[in-house]
């Protein structure tokens, strides 16, 4: 017989046992009460920083105290600074001969702009692409010098119309930003022509998801500005764009004009904090490996650009009842009944409520980092993140993860079927959820979701209308994995498993792969650090690790993520390219196969 059903028979047998010494306790009511709680629009969409989000956490952490556990980090808050804010500062400003510009009129900086002053003159450069593909040449920088000088950038390519463009993938401001960096400019003055927009509003300066900055002063200025800028040459913005649209050529050309400008934006930082509890093992041995058992408490506020939300010029409060007050409520609830039973778990359990997932990942992501036990004594993530909308009609939920250890398939067919609905299993580790962060960190995840609906990420998604008596069900189905998976002589092995090829999902493709999970959420400062490799994809036979910081591609800078995305697009199969990594505190240099 072999292993995999001498464990399977164990499973069942452990399995038949506890249910027929035990009795689930998991409450519909309780759920309501935790939903109707977080989801109120007293604490006004949970958004990280807010006074909404504080008392959030203050009610998780209770709960946890009152179900007897032991607070860990600082009394169950582990603190982390987040950026919540972007706003313009008092100097901000630009002119040449003739005109001065009106802040949020006439100009305004990107919220992702680095703060200066720039006097030089200027370059207009097109679409600032700079593309050798294939069939595709484009060079918006052939013949003219910009070295030390401003340049006007058109957003958008020059086929706006056409969702197939090959221009697509180049269109991206952070590529622009690196084309204009790469070819010296000290600057950028971006115009949104009328094929992107009709109107010519401004971008708005709001916070972004992390708090990556570009080098160098980046403007938006309208397109009556940039007509001023452009009268000398008898030239306005649309008929530039009409010319580069139809003729499908570039055309640069200097200026002749200097500009002065400043761009002074201001960063607002505030504290947030991980909710986090211990519930010690009844093994004395067992009690030293750990479950994580999570899910993340914020939300979106009150929506607005930037926000994440799907109505981004509604601004109303975003109450996130199923996304994801239900997985925080089931975080409490499971919470609770193994408080109660603490005799009954082997190995000890972190319970953990996520702050800054929406984001991106933040809370997850600085806990994994900042592990309060040694983080290869965490042997299985458990996630819950949107729970309370079941879908009658496909009658079936998600668990994501199942790929990530040998044995998760075979524990959940044995569970799942008494239940009165299917569970889809999807084996990929890396998701939209917190559990990509323990994923990362070579740890087994199970990733529990109920589905997508129109309410998702809108003011919509409201307390009225969760089922919690089948989110029961899920946190009884839920809860005997756990019971199992923390009582196995044996830890769950891990294993890896990626995105499978070919999945469905809609938008733009790279053309090649170096095999790697970026670090997503920013937070190496230095460069863009590998969280993960594939195995045997090109990276990792070339030499990546994991723990690696990608500094440079074929040369060229790569500070961040986007800087990352924006290099690998300009590559090609068949390639050979050299990756400067920072490893162990040392510059290494890998030659890389495409």
């Amino acid at each position: 017989m072999s292993h995999i059903k001498v464990l399977l028979l164990a499973w069942v047998a452990l399995f038949s046992a506890s249910a027929g010494a035990q009795k689930s306790d998991i409450s519909s009511a309780m759920l309501k009460k935790h939903v109707t709680f977080l989801a109120s629009d007293s604490l006004e969409g949970r958004k990280p920083g807010t006074a909404g989000m504080k008392v959030a956490a203050s009610y998780i952490r209770d709960q946890f105290k009152a179900d007897r556990l032991t607070l860990i980090c600082n009394d169950g808050f582990q603190y982390f600074e987040i950026l919540i804010d972007v706003k313009p500062g008092v100097k901000n400003g630009i002119s040449f001969p003739g005109f001065t510009g009106i802040l949020k009129q006439d100009f305004i900086p990107l919220s992702f702009s680095s703060n200066g002053t720039l006097n030089a003159p200027v370059v207009f450069v097109g679409y600032g692409l700079s593309v050798d593909q294939d069939s595709l040449q484009w060079n918006d920088y052939q013949g003219v010098d910009v070295k030390g000088k401003w340049v006007m950038v058109f957003r958008g390519d020059p086929e706006p119309n056409n969702l197939n463009s090959k221009f697509i993938p180049f269109g991206s401001l952070w590529t622009k930003v690196l084309n204009a960096k790469d070819h010296g400019a000290a600057g950028i003055l971006f115009v949104t022509p009328k094929g992107m927009d009709e109107q010519d509003k401004l971008i708005p300066l709001v916070a972004e998801s992390n708090e990556m900055t570009s080098g160098i002063p980046l403007i938006n200025i309208s397109r009556s500005t940039a007509n001023i800028m452009l009268k000398t040459f008898g030239q306005v913005v649309d008929s530039l764009e009409q010319t580069m649209m139809k003729n499908k050529n570039p055309k640069s050309f200097n200026l002749g004009i200097t500009v002065n400008a400043t761009v002074d934006v201001m960063q607002k930082r505030e504290k947030t904090a991980n909710v986090v509890a211990l519930l010690e093992g009844s093994d004395p041995v067992l009690k030293n490996e750990f479950l994580v058992i999570g899910a993340h408490y914020d939300h979106l506020g009150f929506g607005g650009p930037g926000s994440g939300s799907r109505m981004p010029d509604t601004i109303a409060i975003h109450n996130g009842a199923d996304d994801n007050a239900s997985g925080t409520a089931m975080l409490l609830e499971l919470a609770r009944k193994f408080g109660e039973r603490k005799d009954k778990l082997k190995r000890s359990i972190i319970f953990v409520a996520f702050s800054g997932e929406e984001m991106g990942l933040l809370g997850s992501k600085y806990f994994a980092n900042n592990p309060p036990v040694e983080l290869k004594k965490i042997k299985a993530m458990f996630n819950f993140d949107m729970l309370g909308r079941f879908d009658k009609d496909k009658n079936s939920i998600m668990v994501g993860g199942t790929g990530t250890s040998m044995e998760i398939d075979s524990l959940l067919k044995t569970l799942e079927g008494k239940l009165p609905f299917k569970v889809a299993h999807a084996p990929d580790g890396y998701g939209p959820s917190d559990h990509a962060a323990f994923y990362a960190a070579s740890i087994p995840v199970l990733y529990f979701n109920a589905g997508v609906h129109t309410d998702y990420h809108t003011p919509f998604d409201d307390t009225e209308k969760l089922d919690f008596d089948t989110e029961k069900i899920i946190g009884d189905f839920a809860a005997e994995i756990i019971t199992v998976v923390g009582n196995l002589d044996k830890p769950l092995a891990f294993r890896e498993s990626g995105r499978k090829e070919g999945s469905g999902r809609t938008g733009r493709q790279f053309k090649v792969k170096l095999g790697i999970m970026p670090d997503f959420a920013g937070m190496e400062k230095r460069g863009l650090r590998v969280d993960g490799v594939t195995k045997d994809g090109p990276g990792d036979k070339g030499g990546l690790k994991k723990g690696d910081i990608i500094i440079g591609i074929n040369g060229m800078k790569v500070g961040n993520i986007e800087e990352y995305m924006s290099r690998l697009m300009t590559l090609k199969h068949g390639m050979t390219v050299s990756i400067e990594v920072i490893r162990e505190g040392k510059n290494e240099v890998l030659l890389i196969q495409l």
